[in-house]
């Protein structure tokens, strides 16, 4: 590939309650641990270069979170890319608890939601977090307890901004009565949109909205499928143009693509280039 300096740029900028701005497509760290987002990456030394890569190309947003792994994404963040440059962007997660390959258990309690933003604060090596999302909202613990604790720690500097993950409206309106909400991240892509009504109050009130699993593309980027063909339209691949549908759908989307592969990083980053027209953009929609 040419020139990647700026790779990432064309996806275009968004700001984080309003005052924290970030280069639209980002990364997320999930895919760099072992099979089950368990232990630790089969090619440690992979990983690092990966991440090192992603801010070369031009990402500013770093999506994480302590269970991955458990504590290893945070752990190769730090590794890789601390001292994080000026522009580096932060965002880790707590609230879900690890007790094997591929099971995750929600865990709200204020204590143990707060020891979390402690640790995380130290395997990253901050001051405070950028970005720091309520993984799941446990539905044994009263919500305004969970967020309550979430803005004392904002309160007392340790963490800058409040998001939340897999959440409904009424969800995301109710943690609003006890702090700001900056960012919801909940599963949405060009085959699974039942996140759309909270993407359009996302978008009507400024809150970044982030799509996990944004890349699932399934029986649409069979290279008879309709997602194939119109990628050989932009001399795309399947992925780089779901990622565009992405961008193109709102301006508060923040696609977080992960993967262990340089070469796919670099892939996935170019689609922040690729520009949809009205008909393309309304054909995708309709495909899936």
């Amino acid at each position: 590939m040419t020139d990647t300096q700026n790779l990432a740029a064309p996806s275009g900028s968004f700001s984080i309650g309003g005052d924290l701005p970030v280069v639209r497509l980002g990364y997320g760290t999930m895919q760099l641990t072992g099979d089950g987002v368990w232990g630790e990456p089969d090619d440690r030394d992979g990983a690092i270069r990966v991440l090192r890569r992603a801010v070369e190309v031009g990402v500013t947003f770093f999506d994480t979170a302590d269970s991955y792994g458990p504590v290893v994404a945070e752990e190769l963040l730090k590794e890789a890319l601390h001292p994080y440059a000026d522009d580096v962007v932060i965002a880790t997660k707590a609230g879900l608890t690890r007790q094997g390959p591929g099971i995750w258990t929600p865990v709200g309690n204020p204590a143990y939601l707060r020891q979390q933003a402690e640790l995380s604060l130290r395997r990253l090596g901050l001051d405070t977090i950028d970005l720091f999302q309520l993984h799941r909202i446990d539905p044994d613990v009263p919500l305004e307890d969970q967020v309550g604790e979430l803005k004392k720690l904002q309160d007392e500097g340790k963490i800058r901004h409040i998001g939340l993950s897999e959440v409904d409206v009424d969800q995301l309106q109710a943690a609003q009565e006890v702090a700001t909400i900056a960012t919801v991240q909940n599963l949405f892509n060009l085959t699974n949109r039942d996140a759309e009504p909270l993407l359009d109050h996302c978008e009507q009130h400024g809150i970044g909205f982030i799509p996990w699993f944004p890349l699932a593309t399934g029986e649409l980027s069979k290279e008879d499928g309709p997602l194939a063909a119109a990628a050989k339209e932009h001399d795309a691949t399947p992925s780089q143009l779901a990622l565009a549908w992405l961008l193109r759908r709102s301006p508060v989307m923040l696609p977080i693509p992960g993967t262990k592969s340089v070469d796919h990083l670099e892939s996935n980053t170019a689609a922040a280039a690729i520009e949809l027209t009205d008909e393309e953009f309304a054909a995708l929609s309709d495909v899936a």
